[in-house]
């Protein structure tokens, strides 16, 4: 079982501790880091390699829950633009990053990549401290459903 299909077992199991929402086409979760604040995934469930493993509808049911999970972090952070990035190439099972970017990022990161942040020194998820914003994208989906 790979990385992706390990999380959404563990949403089905209501283990996983980084669950936003159940949405249509999986599960949105917030990153296991927070470098950049709001920073989440959309899990495909069922599982797949990669989009082009659906049916037409299920892509359009994917890509509207990755639009909506968007317009969640722009009502509820101070982001302005949200970047949507689908690789699946370390992990080879269908997952959408969804990075929240910011003025207040340092001009050196502004206009890069996410990926070029440190990922490793990078603040994990903690309950405590990002729950609440965990608890404001899942009012927000709910507000949108």
């Amino acid at each position: 079982m790979g990385l992706i299909a390990d999380r959404v077992a563990q949403a089905r199991a209501g283990t996983n501790p980084l669950v936003i929402a159940r949405m249509a086409s999986g599960w949105a979760v917030m990153g296991e880091v927070q470098f950049l604040p709001g920073y989440c995934l959309l899990l495909a469930d069922p599982v797949v390699g990669s989009v082009n493993e659906l049916s037409p509808a299920a892509r359009a049911q994917y890509f509207e829950d990755m639009a909506r999970l968007g317009d969640a972090l722009l009502e509820v952070t101070d982001a302005h633009r949200i970047n949507y990035e689908i690789l699946c190439n370390v992990v080879p099972e269908l997952h959408a990053h969804l990075f929240p970017r910011y003025e207040t990022e340092p001009e050196e990161q502004r206009l890069k990549p996410a990926w070029d942040y440190d990922w490793h020194s990078a603040v994990k998820f903690d309950e405590q401290a990002h729950g609440p914003l965990m608890q404001a994208i899942r009012a927000q989906l709910q507000l949108t459903a």
